[in-house]
């Protein structure tokens, strides 16, 4: 049987790097711990990233690609199942990323690039929900009022998806960012995305997310 490929030290760089962020908070993993932890020498790391900036802005690329092929898929999204999936895939990615969350105050004061790229996220966000309220909502046009309203339920998703590892944290700081702990991380925040959606659904589709929440429900913190 054919052996793997060992990874190049750039990909096992940014892998290590993408953990300890995780796991500690980008400020408090320097460049000396990513080297420590992976046996290379300050230099080879300098090699290929020269500075703790590049780290994230490489990691905040992957996260961008990743994340705007999946609002993409907002379009295909045809009812509440496709809408808890698509949910439920967004928190996967964030946690996949929570540094960013976790520390983005952090972060947008410092890194330019950060500074200039996360609200143009957080509208496509938006838009990608207020494209799924339109979808479930298909049967019945909108009023100007209901059109403001559908503005401020994507709005209020947004913030949910945006805060909502920062709430979690803050309830428990010193185990809300450990792996073990994604799984009810992410139920927890879905179900409350999904809770934000129910009111504004026919009876039909509404009974049907009362269904997956039930299904769903995680234990609150």
């Amino acid at each position: 049987m054919a052996k793997k490929a060992p990874r190049r030290t750039a990909e096992r760089i940014l892998a290590s790097t993408l953990e300890l962020f995780n796991r500690f908070g980008e400020p408090n993993a320097s460049t000396t711990m990513i080297s420590a932890e992976l046996n290379i020498s300050p230099g080879n790391l300098y090699y290929h990233f020269p500075s703790k900036d590049e780290l994230v802005n490489t990691l905040f690329d992957q996260y961008e690609s990743q994340l705007y092929e999946l609002l993409a898929a907002s379009t295909d999204v045809l009812d509440v199942e496709d809408a808890w999936f698509f949910l439920h895939s967004l928190f996967e990615l964030i946690w996949q990323y929570r540094f960013l969350y976790r520390d983005v105050g952090h972060l947008l004061s410092r890194n330019r690039r950060l500074e200039t790229h996360f609200p143009a996220i957080l509208l496509r966000k938006r838009a990608a929900l207020r494209q799924l309220l339109d979808t479930l909502q298909a049967k019945r046009a909108a009023s100007a009022a209901e059109d403001r309203q559908r503005d401020a339920v994507a709005a209020s998703m947004v913030v949910l998806l945006t805060y909502w590892l920062s709430y979690e944290y803050v309830l428990q700081p010193r185990s809300a960012m450990e792996p073990e702990n994604a799984q009810d991380a992410l139920l927890r925040g879905a179900y409350h995305v999904m809770g934000l959606l129910a009111p504004h659904l026919d009876e039909a589709s509404r009974a049907h997310l009362t269904a997956l929440i039930e299904a769903y429900d995680p234990a609150t913190p």
